[in-house]
């Protein structure tokens, strides 16, 4: 087993390398230049669009709203990497990696548009009347090639049992018996059949239970986090000074193309938001909308609120708390990381109290995410065999939820961090592909938006008088 994660891990190195890197951020920068930086410009209308109320009209095709398009969206991507994963991008990279991580998902949020509005000019419907949509399809509808669309659908089938299943699981027992002293067998039957309860019903009941579920888990941690820097205010702007100053020293723009503290925060940003593996587009392709560019400005606020709020909360946390560099806590003479230094870090300025809010956060946040990448995984699997195989896709899912619990997962770990790097580099190419396209639909609806809001504007004078 040694050998075999020696292998994973070199693999993983050789995928997460200098290329990947600079292929998702320079497709980010790319896509953010040719669409007049939209991301900063049409960010408070987006933020509208994804929380109104306002109803679809009834002929927007799809299966459910804008807003639960977005909620099963975050509750795949807020999970451990904004947790765990800023934890270890400061412990290996610095405090200077959490402005990179923020960079990143600026420009990550034209990558994300880009995916959405292209997942829903391409999809299509099954025979249920279900929308099916996501790389696979706009990379063989719109660039004609449909080896790179399968070897997408694969990847992404596989990786939705490691960092969106096993290792979700693993982390949730993990964090119960730490804190709570739940044994790993009961949390992970507990899971299971929660997870199958919800996901048997299909995107159509994800959508609904992470609808109700997302905000509040997101709402709850952030105001653990807002409740440490309100209450801690005059460590905040040296915090802040820390990472900005750390991020540009020697070190971190040295060694080569990329420093360290720059690779670690590109690769803990990306792994936390998604933004340019397509696995969120997935999701965005079942939202009811009439025009693809209205839900990919709402799939844009994803990374938004993922990176820029949530891992913003624990990255400024664990850098106040001094818990990096020669001040990281030990454990058993190693570096304490991950989940338990964010935890750490929270009890350093709460108490208990600060480890309860990270634990249960941990376990919203978890769990949201097997619900948001089951579907991922299983319109992957029925792009390569069908409809037929979705119900065996979700029993199987279901079962390595349990297994994912009451095991040890370094190798399965790694295996995921591979498996998600092999997914981003076909979904990228198909992204610069046809940025073509991404800017032809932006023109098109942003005439329509411009429209509706001079219509607006004419019914809110005539009201008025």
């Amino acid at each position: 087993m040694e050998a075999v994660n020696e292998f994973l891990s070199t693999l993983s190195g050789l995928v997460w390398g200098p290329p990947l890197l600079i292929l998702l951020a320079g497709t980010g920068i790319y896509l953010t230049i040719r669409l007049g930086f939209l991301q900063i410009s049409a960010l408070p209308y987006a933020l509208r669009l994804a929380f109104s109320k306002k109803k679809q009209d009834k002929k927007s095709k799809g299966d459910i709203s804008h807003y639960q398009a977005l909620t099963t969206a975050l509750a795949a991507t807020i999970g451990t990497g904004n947790i765990a994963g800023v934890a270890t991008a400061v412990v290996l990279g610095g405090p200077g990696a959490v402005l990179w991580m923020w960079i990143i998902a600026i420009f990550g949020m034209a990558t994300k548009y880009a995916e959405a509005i292209l997942a829903v000019k391409y999809r299509t419907e099954n025979s249920k009347g279900e929308m099916s949509g996501g790389p696979m399809y706009y990379l063989e509808k719109g660039m004609n090639a449909k080896w790179l669309a399968v070897l997408f659908a694969i990847f992404a089938s596989i990786a939705a049992f490691g960092i969106g299943n096993l290792v979700q699981s693993n982390s949730v027992s993990d964090a119960l018996r730490s804190t709570f002293a739940v044994p790993t067998w009961v949390t992970g039957l507990i899971l299971t059949v929660l997870t199958g309860l919800v996901i048997l019903g299909g995107i159509k009941s994800i959508g609904k239970v992470t609808a109700f579920f997302v905000p509040i888990m997101a709402v709850l941690y952030i105001i653990g986090g807002l409740i440490v820097l309100i209450s801690n205010i005059n460590l905040v702007p040296a915090a802040i000074g820390v990472i900005f100053t750390d991020a540009f020293t020697a070190e971190a723009v040295g060694g080569g193309i990329l420093g360290t503290v720059i690779r670690y925060g590109v690769a803990r940003g990306v792994f936390s938001n998604e933004a340019g593996l397509g696995s969120a587009p997935i999701a965005a392709a079942a939202a009811k909308t009439d025009y693809p560019g209205r839900q990919a400005l709402v799939s844009m606020t994803q990374v938004f609120i993922d990176t820029i709020l949530v891992c913003s909360i624990t990255g400024i946390t664990i850098v106040m708390s001094g818990f990096y560099g020669s001040g990281t806590p030990m454990v058993d003479g190693e570096q304490m990381t991950g989940a338990a230094l964010t935890s750490e870090s929270f009890a350093f300025f709460l108490g208990d109290f600060g480890s309860y809010i990270v634990t249960i956060g941990l376990v919203f946040f978890a769990f949201s995410t097997i619900l948001g990448w089951c579907y991922y995984g299983e319109k992957s699997f029925s792009y390569l065999v069908g409809e037929k195989g979705i119900p065996f896709y979700r029993f199987v899912f279901v079962a390595a939820v349990f297994f994912g619990a009451v095991i040890s997962l370094e190798v399965v770990w790694t295996f995921a961090d591979v498996m998600n790097g092999l997914m981003a580099f076909p979904n990228l190419i198909g992204l610069l592909v046809l940025s073509g396209v991404v800017v032809s639909e932006t023109k098109r609806f942003m005439k329509v938006a411009k429209e509706e809001k001079l219509q607006e504007k004419n019914n809110s004078a005539s009201t008025n008088v």
